[in-house]
């Protein structure tokens, strides 16, 4: 489904955010439910081999299209999860409503639809071999954090300028190229010269000072169009942006010291 196509679905879910932030300011009450619905709660269809898969009837009556396999049987009764990539709304089972906003499980505070995002970045940058990073590593790393970065961003720029100190304190810091003006523009051809030197390391580190990188005729099919394509479907919005080894998403620069003392909390992993 195009970029396009997904916007359509989500505008579903905008025109009726409404009725669910309307639901947000009343009192939470439990809504009367008739014998016959006390006695058979909805649930989400199990597929079976035998019915047609209920996802994909659900699928047909979303706007703008949606695939099967984007739907999931979420906690909630008669509730589907709708996720690309990142991206995730929920849908109710006959395709009348939807609902915009993080799912939590409020006897644990947990962030449900966090909790999916995380699987998702994470799957997205598993099809990027670290062949196609610019990859700073200390010899035995501790943690690795992938970062989406634009040469000409401040902060990215301050990050990098700080590289040995993440380094130092085991932390293996791959880029991936992110140039947040697009295509066609002063920081993508950057981007593209960075990939195309024979250093990559060293040509990153002059261009984020500031220092000019002719970018080679014959640099063709760099990977930077598919990172900053991946970086939109992971979600970023601006750079840097860190995902970290359990997939959570930091939207901005930590220092060294505050970066590693983050990770050490979280384990980099869960």
């Amino acid at each position: 489904m195009s970029a396009r196509a997904w916007i359509l679905v989500l505008g579903l879910v905008s025109a009726t955010s409404a009725i669910a932030a309307t639901a947000a300011d009343q009192p939470a009450a439990t809504p009367a439910a008739s014998p016959a619905a006390a006695a058979t709660p909805a649930t989400a269809t199990p597929v079976t081999a035998k019915d047609k898969d209920p996802r994909a009837v659900l699928a047909a009556k979303i706007p703008g299209g949606a695939k099967a396999e984007e739907l999931h049987a979420s906690p909630i009764p008669g509730v589907y999860e709708l996720a690309r990539g990142t991206e995730i709304a929920y849908v109710s089972e006959d395709g009348k409503y939807a609902i915009a906003g993080d799912l939590y499980e409020l006897g644990t505070d947990k962030n449900l639809t966090e909790t999916t995002r995380r699987v998702e970045r994470l799957k997205l940058l598993g099809s990027v071999p670290e062949s196609q990073m610019v990859v700073f590593s200390p010899k035995d790393p501790k943690y690795t954090i992938s970062v989406f970065t634009d040469v000409d961003c401040t902060y990215c720029r301050k990050l990098h300028s700080q590289i040995a100190e993440y380094n130092r304190l085991g932390i293996k810091v791959r880029y991936l190229s992110f140039p947040r003006s697009g295509p066609d523009t002063e920081s993508w051809a950057k981007a593209e010269a960075v990939w195309c030197a024979a250093d990559r390391g060293a040509a990153l580190t002059r261009a984020k000072r500031g220092e000019d990188i002719s970018k080679p005729k014959n640099c063709v099919n760099t990977p930077v169009a598919r990172e900053y394509a991946l970086g939109e479907d992971i979600g970023v919005r601006g750079t840097p942006a860190i995902v970290l080894e359990n997939g959570e998403m930091l939207p901005g620069y930590l220092p060294p010291a505050q970066m590693a003392a983050h990770l050490k909390g979280k384990d980099g992993k869960g």
